[in-house]
């Protein structure tokens, strides 16, 4: 199975390493787009995310990180990981609404962050 978030951002979100400045970049070449395109590869990471199923490395990773990055803004994201962290929370908001509620109630139970990304990334149907 191919690997990624960077989930939920999001979803290129990767482990830190100590006193490190942003998150490791190993996993910042994955193709989010063809997870994004297939719900066979998309279900796995979210199920990682939810505490549904097994966690591939990358999703171990986002897991550990995904916090933080959403109450920092990803300040230790890479430009890359900003990027696609914004790709894969646009997606998610957008096409997997049901994903997206279940994510934001287990990561922002307070919703602080999720109306935010919601206001900035939800685009109006024609």
């Amino acid at each position: 199975m191919k690997s990624v978030l960077c989930l939920l951002a999001l979803v290129a979100v990767a482990c830190a390493l100590p006193n490190s400045s942003t998150y490791t970049d190993k996993y910042d070449n994955i193709d989010l787009d063809e997870i994004l395109s297939n719900k066979r590869l998309l279900t796995p990471y979210v199920k990682c995310m939810l505490d549904e199923g097994k966690c591939s490395p990358d999703g171990k990773e986002l897991k550990l990180h995904i916090r933080e990055a959403l109450e920092n803004e990803c300040a230790k994201c890479t430009e890359n990981q900003k990027t696609g962290s914004r790709k894969v929370i646009g997606h998610l908001i957008n096409n997997e609404q049901e994903y997206w509620s279940k994510l934001s109630a287990k990561y922002d139970p307070d919703q602080k962050y999720a109306k935010k990304y919601e206001k900035e990334l939800k685009t109006v149907a024609a």
